[in-house]
């Protein structure tokens, strides 16, 4: 038995000219508005920019061989296409519209292919790392409500390179992790740890990536940093990062993830501060007062820009939330 006839579709003679909504069409039919609307854009700017390249077949292909080995060198502990996604400047994108920060509130950055789900629970003061080649570093952080209240009980999860610029995941012989940890603040919204002085790296260039960077005339480099990442139910999950100046590579970062308010300058601990916490007066010292929004807070801002850059760019056109995510009616 024929198929019906799908309403507004030619599923035949399909040209240049009426391949895109022909396309659009039949995969607008799902009855999830979200995922409709979000099919008609990603087929209609993926048909627009085949039609203004005139991508040729050879490209087309190279593409798309391109992302099968994206995806034939993603493991457990590396993730090629979250890199790919920061070296287009996507994952930055990304987070910025579904965690808008307002102002007095930390900023995120990105995740980075080389976060891990087994990080230790560690208590206050313990070191992260053990790398004997690395300058040590003592770390005091706050984590305040936009009022400048303490915020107790949030899990920070912490990781960096060692020494030599390479995460715990990118050595064949890792039995364990290192340079990464899972904290949480205290009554005071406190939380401190030992660490090393970051150091800038280069993120993998032996993968299809890093073969796409230097094709580009790019630099693999990332400045000197730190990944935090805070989660506590109620709270804006917050994923960001901490860079040391000075840095070569501050204003060229390949991932794109350097905010100025996320810049730091290394101090040294005081003669106070060495009793304190019972470290080594003169020790590296990086302090920085984090500042969660709630999920509230980011719900509103994110609905009010999510309905205001729709309007702005389907001007007369009716759109509304579901589940929190614009979706305009369809032509």
């Amino acid at each position: 038995m024929a198929e019906k006839p799908i309403e507004g579709a030619t599923m035949a003679d399909l040209t240049i000219d009426n391949i895109t909504p022909n396309a659009v069409a039949i995969s607008t039919r799902s009855g999830n508005r979200r995922l409709d609307y979000v099919m008609e854009r990603l087929i209609t700017h993926i048909h627009d920019f085949a039609r203004e390249t005139r991508l040729s077949t050879e490209e087309w292909k190279a593409g798309l061989d391109f992302l099968v080995q994206v995806g034939q060198i993603t493991t457990d502990v590396r993730n090629e296409s979250i890199l790919l996604s920061d070296v287009l400047g996507l994952s930055l994108l990304v987070d910025s519209i579904d965690h808008p920060k307002p102002d007095s509130s930390t900023e995120g950055s990105v995740l980075g292919p080389f976060h891990t789900h087994d990080a230790p629970e560690v208590l206050h003061g313990d070191s992260i790392s053990s790398d004997e080649e690395g300058q040590p570093l003592f770390c005091l952080c706050t984590v305040k409500d936009r009022q400048g209240n303490p915020v107790e009980g949030v899990k920070v999860d912490v990781w960096e390179t060692d020494s030599s610029g390479f995460y715990d995941v990118q050595h064949s012989d890792r039995s364990e992790p290192a340079g990464r940890a899972i904290l949480s603040t205290d009554s005071e919204g406190k939380f401190w740890f030992k660490a090393i002085v970051p150091v800038s790296y280069p993120i993998p260039s032996d993968g299809p990536v890093g073969k796409l960077l230097t094709r580009l005339n790019r630099h693999y480099w990332r400045p000197a940093h730190m990944h935090f990442m805070f989660n506590k139910d109620g709270w804006d999950h917050l994923i960001t990062a901490l860079y040391i100046d000075p840095d070569p590579y501050l204003t060229s970062d390949a991932v794109f993830g350097v905010k100025s308010s996320l810049i730091v300058k290394l101090q040294e601990v005081s003669e106070e501060l060495a009793a304190q916490y019972d470290i080594p007066q003169g020790m590296k010292l990086l302090t920085y007062d984090f500042v969660l929004i709630t999920s509230d807070e980011s719900t509103e801002l994110r609905d009010k820009n999510a309905l205001e850059a729709l309007g702005n760019i389907f001007p007369g056109r009716k759109c509304t939330l579901v589940d929190h995510l614009p979706v305009p009616d369809l032509d």
